[in-house]
């Protein structure tokens, strides 16, 4: 099956929107502090956070949802 370079990027698109809402479904917490929920980013796997950074403007935005990387500290 040969893939021309429009299916080929909707397949790339479909991935990284894909696994972007898995991350983020696995990775949010609330912070009781403010209330608010932030979806967590490992500190020790950084390029995770800039592989996504995009579409983390764009949730944030659409989601109000808040950013951080590593553990939040009470």
């Amino acid at each position: 099956m040969k893939l021309n370079r429009r299916k080929w990027a909707a397949v790339c698109v479909f991935l990284y929107l894909g696994t972007y809402l898995a991350f983020r479904a696995s990775h949010i917490e609330l912070w009781p502090k403010d209330g608010k929920h932030y979806l967590i980013f490992p500190k020790d796997q950084l390029w995770i956070y800039y592989f996504y950074r995009p579409l983390t403007y764009v949730d944030s935005k659409l989601t109000s949802l808040q950013f951080h990387i590593g553990l939040l500290q009470p």
